[in-house]
């Protein structure tokens, strides 16, 4: 398996240097050349424990790691980690399934790929005799932030520096990062939003000045966002695990198609789903859960993608993002793997703000369907189910959970299993939930006040993740403007002299 740019492809490198650089030189994504198949069956698949679906899902696209690497990264990464041994259990609630992704370390999705990814990167750097220390380098609008610092933290040969909008995030999350131990992590709140921070990131990674620079001190950049291709391969595989526990259950027959409803900004997750769906998995529809922040939404709708719009600051905070990364693979993928196209059009994206694909492409991502949910629809679905299933939600699964409402009003599809990604536990958005469970009840407090309330009223135990921050010291309180990223970078690997 080679990987290949989305902005040049005449590139073709295997699959840990794709993972050990993280963004190509050109600034394009990494995406693997073909879409490998599967040598098992589903059926097969419905009798293996979730380590057992990763390995087979993921050996296809990381086939430069053996049985023995690919196997010990996957041991090392879906441990007692988890609260539970399913690793992402699938719930009923109402006329869906939930798959909860967030019984991890850190709570949040991100936690199931961002588990391996530190065993992929440092395989990856002995298969290719790295010897400079790795700097992890990462913009987060929430969630990404604190799993990738749990997940490096102390790793020998790397080191973290993490990226959030310091008003963009809630208290939960942002305490999450700040409280953060390890020698090798630094958390610096930028002055903007999550697109300032993720246009950042970007901008240093192609700055070949810096590289450089940062050679020469004996370092060299990776990423931990879902532009890592290590990340996005992780996240395949629990779209199978969910298929396969309601082939195993006797939901559905094999080969019967289900909907995945997804909640995204930077759309990795989604794309993870679409390219489980390229290996076979059989998928009726993939839904597209937008916040108010709905350019996802319009781009389905109308084919045009545009950033040019008031960037609104919401309860799933997580999704709060007008550059949607990850888009960029699914163009390259629906121009043909037209690498000039593509680069055409993420260069109108920098300069204009906006770019459109053509009808013939729409045509290719039907596969699709997009909407968005309000911040008074949101707070609706949560106090919804709470009051009719005694299930919270949390706000990014609100959204997922209300726009599939929606999609069933709209097409008629009442009968298709239909999977809902919880991308969060409520317990990082404690607040915003409890508000709206009982506005009246709950205005106010102090966020780990309404953390125990949580607790009494749902009955789900407060998890170690909240537990651990409610009395630790803020260990990172660095702040800086958006455009002294590189600065600060600089500055922390003690390379301003």
């Amino acid at each position: 398996m080679k990987y290949t740019s989305t902005r040049d492809n005449t590139i073709h490198i295997n699959a840990s240097e794709a993972i050990l650089k993280g963004l190509s030189d050109d600034g394009g994504l990494f995406v693997p050349e073909e879409i490998p198949g599967l040598d098992v069956t589903l059926s097969d698949m419905a009798q293996m424990d979730y380590k057992g679906v990763a390995y087979e899902v993921m050996k296809g696209f990381l086939d430069d790691f053996s049985e023995e690497e690919l196997k010990a990264c996957i041991d090392g990464a879906y441990d007692e980690k988890f609260d539970t041994p399913e690793i992402a259990p699938l719930k009923k609630i109402s006329d869906a399934y939930i798959l909860e992704l967030w019984h991890g370390k850190t709570i949040a999705f991100k936690d199931m790929a961002l588990s391996i990814l530190p065993y992929l990167m440092t395989t990856s750097a002995k298969k290719n005799n790295v010897t400079d220390k790795i700097i992890i380098l990462t913009a987060t609008s929430g969630d990404t932030g604190k799993a990738a610092l749990a997940g490096f933290a102390d790793v020998p040969g790397t080191g973290i520096i993490v990226f959030y909008p310091k008003d963009g995030v809630s208290p939960i999350q942002e305490r999450q990062m700040v409280t953060q131990k390890g020698d090798n992590t630094h958390v610096v709140g930028i002055r903007g939003n999550f697109d300032d921070a993720q246009t950042g990131v970007k901008n240093i990674f192609n700055d070949k000045e810096l590289a450089k620079e940062m050679a020469e001190a004996g370092f060299r950049f990776s990423s931990a966002n879902s532009i890592n291709i290590g990340r996005l391969v992780p996240q395949i595989v629990y779209y199978f695990y969910a298929y396969t526990r309601l082939l195993k259950d006797g939901v559905i027959k094999d080969g019967e198609k289900i909907n995945f409803d997804v909640p995204t900004g930077n759309f990795g997750n989604i794309l993870a789903a679409y390219y489980a769906k390229q290996m076979g998995l059989p998928v009726h529809k993939l839904i597209c859960a937008s916040n108010e922040n709905k350019v996802l939404f319009d781009f389905f709708r109308t084919g045009q993608y545009d950033r040019n719009r008031e960037f609104i600051l919401t309860t799933s905070p997580s999704m709060d993002i007008l550059i949607s990364s990850n888009l960029e693979r699914l163009i390259f993928k629906i121009t043909g793997n037209d690498a000039i196209e593509t680069e055409k059009l993420m260069s109108a994206l920098k300069s204009e703000g906006r770019y459109e694909i053509t009808d013939g492409q729409r045509e290719i991502i039907s596969d699709f369907y997009g909407n968005f949910a309000t911040e008074e629809e949101d707070d609706a679905t949560i106090k919804r189910v709470f009051d009719e299933d005694g299930y919270v939600l949390d706000t990014h699964t609100g959204v997922a959970v209300n726009v599939y409402e929606k999609y069933r009003r709209e097409t008629g599809d009442e009968d298709t299993v239909t999977v809902i990604d919880s991308t969060a536990s409520p317990y990082k958005f404690t607040r915003s939930v409890m508000h709206a469970i009982d506005a009246q009840k709950y205005d106010g407090g102090e966020d780990f006040e309404l953390v125990d309330e949580l607790e009494k009223i749902s009955g789900m135990k407060i998890p170690a993740a909240i537990e651990e921050i409610r009395n630790a010291p803020v260990l990172h309180d660095i702040q800086c403007d958006a455009d002294k990223m590189k600065d600060c970078v600089k500055h922390l690997l003690g390379m301003d002299d």
